[in-house]
Order: C-alpha cells, then sequence, then structure tokens
C-alpha cells in the first residue's frame, strides 16, 4: 500500500500515567504542581496535546482525587503557555481476583471499581477539551489484574462525555475496541468526527509490530483522527511509523522513561525527540490552536 504521510501533525505528551513508574525514574511527577510544570514544559517543547492523570503526592500512587485534579488544570490553565487539557477518564474500573483457586472476593488491594458518575466526576468539575475513554476491557501484565469497562459503562460515560461537550478520546487497545467505538458513534453516543489513540505493545493487548499496527490503522473509519504510541524502547519508531501511516503522535513517560540506553527522560526531552523526528520526515508539528480547529474542541474554564 502507498505511504499515507501526514503532513500536519500533533504531539501528544502523556505526562505521569497510574502505572507504578514513580519509583524508577526521578523524573515522573507526582504533585499537581509537579506534572502542571512538566505538562508546561512538554508544551513549550512542542506538545499541543497534555494527557494527565493525577498521583498521591506522597506515595505516587495513582488518584481519583478531583482536587487534585481541580489544582492541576487550574495551574496549566494559570499558565502563559497554551496547550490542549486531556484528561484519564479511566480510573475507576480496576479489578484483581484472588488466587486462581478461589477469585472471590476480590483482593481488595489494587481493586477500584467506580460508577460512571463517579468515574467522571472530575471531568465534569474541571471540562477539559478531551478526556480518555478505554474502549473495552482488557488484561493487563499483572497476573491477576483485569481493566473493566463493559459495554454499558461505556456508553454511559460516552453519554457524558458527549453531554458535557468534552472530546472523548477513544484508548483502543485492540482492534475489537475500535469496532465497539465505531458502535458508539453508529449508536449517536459519540459524535460522528472521532478521535482515537492506538495503544500498541501494552500486555496483553495489539503488539507493537507493524503488520498489527497497519491491521488497527485500518479499522480507523477514514473520517476520524487518530494518533498512536508504543511503550518503552519502540516509543520513538512508533513516532515515526505513526506518521508514515497518516497519523499522530504520543510519547511521554507515562509509556517510557528513557532517552537512550542508561539516560532517563524527561517529558519535555521526549517531546523535542519525536518533533526532530516528524520534522525530519518533512512534515509539520502543529501547535494547540490548530488541534482545537481540527478537532472542533472547546477550549474552556472550570465551573
Amino acid at each position: 500500500m502507498p505511504l499515507a504521510i501526514n503532513r500536519e501533525v500533533f504531539v501528544t505528551c502523556a505526562v505521569t500515567g497510574s502505572g507504578a513508574t514513580q519509583d524508577r525514574s526521578p523524573h515522573v511527577p507526582r504533585s499537581p504542581e509537579q506534572i502542571a510544570n512538566s505538562a508546561i514544559d512538554a508544551a513549550k517543547a512542542g506538545a499541543a496535546i497534555v494527557h494527565c492523570h493525577v498521583r498521591d503526592p506522597e506515595t505516587g500512587a495513582p488518584s481519583r482525587d478531583p482536587a487534585l485534579y481541580r489544582e492541576l488544570t487550574e495551574r496549566i490553565r494559570d499558565a502563559q503557555t497554551d496547550v490542549v487539557l486531556n484528561l484519564t477518564a479511566g480510573m475507576g474500573g480496576d479489578m484483581v481476583f484472588g488466587s486462581t483457586e478461589s477469585p472471590l472476593p476480590l483482593n481488595p488491594k489494587g481493586t477500584d471499581m467506580a460508577g460512571a458518575s463517579e468515574r467522571m466526576r472530575h471531568v465534569a468539575q474541571c471540562l477539559p477539551e478531551i478526556c480518555t475513554l478505554d474502549c473495552g476491557t482488557m488484561n493487563f501484565a499483572e497476573a491477576d489484574y483485569v481493566m473493566t469497562n463493559t459495554p454499558g459503562m461505556l456508553r454511559a460515560m460516552g453519554g457524558m462525555m458527549t453531554e458535557l461537550g468534552v472530546k472523548p478520546e477513544i484508548e483502543a487497545f485492540d482492534t475489537g475496541h475500535l469496532w465497539f467505538a465505531r458502535q458508539l458513534v453508529e449508536e449517536g453516543t459519540l459524535a460522528p468526527n472521532a478521535l482515537v489513540q492506538l495503544c500498541m505493545g501494552v500486555p496483553w493487548g495489539a503488539p507493537d509490530d507493524l503488520n498489527t499496527f497497519m491491521a488497527m490503522v485500518n479499522n480507523v473509519p477514514a473520517d476520524w483522527n487518530w494518533s498512536a504510541f508504543a511503550l518503552g524502547r519502540n516509543q520513538m519508531p512508533f513516532v515515526a511509523a505513526a506518521v508514515l501511516a497518516g497519523g499522530n503522535v504520543r510519547v511521554g513517560l507515562e509509556d517510557n522513561l528513557w532517552l537512550g540506553k542508561g539516560q532517563l527522560a524527561t517529558n519535555a526531552q521526549l517531546v523535542e525527540r519525536a518533533v526532530t523526528i516528524i520534522e525530519n520526515l518533512g512534515s509539520r508539528v502543529i501547535g494547540p490552536q490548530e488541534v482545537r480547529e481540527k478537532l472542533r474542541l472547546t477550549k474552556r474554564a472550570p465551573k
């Protein structure tokens, strides 16, 4: 198939995530102030969108505390550097089972199950331009952990996003997630001009080989916008792959801690590296206002 290179590329920086990376690098931000500062530095380096989780400022553990999200978004909005806000709505669907012989009751350590309104509470309060919708249930690398997103839950959360005027970023970890996302659009739960993030190499979702990647790309409707990332050492190769396949890119410490062998990265350094790759391919990195126009986003202050 011919190349479908994207000549107008936006970069998303996934600033901190919710994984157990907080003690593996001093650059992984924990407090709302640290996350905001890292996001702003990434924006200055060329990221048009910052995708943000929050963490307990003391332990670095993932958190759903709306007060932390409120502080984070206010700090970013008060900064002189413009950037599109993308908040996770993926928390609150974590199930950790007991042993294989006694899977129930669920293990309280790591299990965090919440209703749709609770999972969306910080989004409704902070009103980012974008929030994520993990479009399916999936086994992760951990032995007994399942990321749980039922069709009913996704319909409820997707409807709330549409009603709030916050654009969903559909997180697709496998082709079936894209199948269901198309169903949500057909039903009218999500708007037609959808936005997708292709999540490659996350155990045990779609592996990050190019055949699987192109299968994912070919399952994205032609009138949708999409971006892609891969974990770890393949983060930067997938910057090139996504642009060559016609998409946009995501980098950041949520997905990769390293700039090179033995060299821990900052978010800004990862963005700078991605920008260099994109520009060396002959494409242009677009800014936040162009992204708002492209994706039909509404920039708002919180209630």
